[in-house]
């Protein structure tokens, strides 16, 4: 990301976008100062933190000393890290979905049980 760059990441749902005012701030990653602008001063700290701490990580496990290699690097954990995520959320929000029905299917077949019950009492 290149100095003096506008930065648009989602904010959080406590911060509506429409009413929000883009606010600059000055963040510190891989001994690079970079001006950046956006929404939540506080949440673009806090990207530049994991950025930051990602980049340590790579170039000490590496022999690696070109920054622009190390950003390409902490990009690809940083992607895998996600794209993991994103699988662990899908596969969650699956089994979530087949425990609603179970659970609409169950509540059904009670409902119908009760229906009975009290049709027979109204009877007898």
């Amino acid at each position: 990301m290149a100095p003096n760059s506008q930065v648009n990441p989602t904010p959080p749902a406590s911060q509506p976008a429409s009413t929000a005012e883009s606010k600059a701030i000055a963040v510190e990653i891989y001994d690079q100062i970079y001006h950046l602008r956006g929404i939540d001063p506080a949440y673009i700290e806090q990207l530049a933190r994991v950025v930051d701490t990602k980049m340590h990580a790579v170039s000490a496990h590496g022999n690696t000393v070109d920054s622009l290699r190390v950003a390409v690097l902490a990009a690809l954990n940083i992607a895998d890290e996600l794209e993991t995520m994103r699988h662990r959320y899908d596969a969650l929000a699956g089994s979530l979905s087949l425990s609603q029905v179970t659970l609409r299917s169950r509540a059904g077949s009670l409902a119908g049980m009760l229906d009975d019950v009290l049709d027979d009492r109204k009877a007898g």
